[in-house]
């Protein structure tokens, strides 16, 4: 083969792809790059708002309605704000309220500070470290039905693991206290479960902060003789902080819809003892069938969680920029 052919050859192929474009070239002749990617994403964006938007603003809808979904064919009566009124007047829902603001903030601060302490001695990297890590996130993917039914048996008073592992501690018999029939008991009996299944979620997203604080930080304290404890304080936890805030947003949000769990353990007892709002409002939408008053009471939910995310994103934002 000549050099003359060889170099004729690109000159060729151009020809013949002007003579024959590809179709898809043709049909997005003239489109902006911009237009192109909507074309693509819009798909996926009109998916996730039918899958997302439309059971919100249905909810919504029926909020201001007396439509229940044992009686669909009955006569359908715009109710106004009348359950509103009523959830805001409702002492029993401010009460399953304050139960579940209990709840958040003990899981929360417990499994953050645990959480931290444990990432921080991950961070180590002792021998078998990455070993323990596995180990560590086994409780974090276990489904909540099964964990749910696994501490079940684990708080039985008479034949269960933990009476007899805290009987002994407290110098009493296995048989003298239920973790889920007492009402000083029930609620952190919750908190001991959740803290046991969600702590290695809060240590993953720590340790993914401590891994991303940059070496020369520490090398340049160690060259201001600073002591392993100021390091700790003014480099280790300032530049933590963000990941640390955002694992307690991302508990928050998932602590105050907790339902899976309290369902399976006390189902809001003894009592309305650990009644938190999902509990009310499965209780209001499927035991009552008062579904116009358990959507008024979940967009309540729904605004309260957002509400407090908003101010909380913004307060993390201006952490970040510092």
């Amino acid at each position: 083969m000549t050099e003359a052919s060889t170099t004729s050859r690109p000159g060729l192929v151009e020809q013949v792809i002007r003579r024959h474009p590809d179709p898809v070239s043709v049909r997005f002749r003239g489109l902006s790059d911009r237009t192109i990617a909507w074309l693509f994403i819009s798909p996926t964006i009109v998916l996730l708002l039918a899958i997302n938007l439309f059971p919100l603003l249905w909810t919504v809808y029926l909020s201001f309605t007396n439509y229940r979904a044992n009686r669909p064919n009955a006569e359908l009566r715009g109710m106004g704000t009348t359950y509103y009124e009523q959830i805001l007047s409702d002492p029993d829902v401010w009460e399953s309220m304050q139960a579940t603001a209990h709840f958040v903030i003990a899981t929360i601060a417990i499994e953050t500070v645990l959480g931290f302490a444990i990432a921080y001695l991950i961070d180590r990297k002792f021998r078998g470290h990455a070993f323990w890590t596995t180990v560590i996130l086994i409780p974090m993917m276990l489904p909540p039905a099964v964990v749910g039914n696994f501490w079940k048996f684990l708080y039985q008073p008479q034949n269960g693991l933990f009476n007899a592992i805290v009987a002994p501690v407290l110098g009493v018999s296995p048989g003298s206290f239920q973790m889920l029939g007492d009402v000083q008991l029930a609620p952190w009996s919750i908190i001991i479960v959740d803290v046991w299944m969600w702590t290695p979620y809060v240590v993953l997203i720590c340790l993914a902060g401590l891994r991303s604080i940059p070496d020369y930080l520490y090398e340049a304290a160690e060259v201001d003789r600073a002591s392993p404890l100021r390091q700790f304080w003014s480099v280790t936890l300032p530049m933590a902080l963000p990941f640390i805030m955002l694992a307690v947003l991302f508990r928050g949000i998932e602590n105050f819809k907790m339902f899976d769990l309290v369902n399976l353990l006390t189902s809001g007892g003894p009592g309305s003892t650990t009644e938190v709002a999902s509990i009310t409002l499965k209780r209001a939408a499927f035991e009552s069938w008062r579904t116009g008053y358990a959507s008024a009471l979940a967009v309540i939910l729904f605004v309260t969680v957002f509400g407090l995310a908003n101010i909380y994103v913004k307060a993390l934002n201006r952490v970040k920029q510092r």
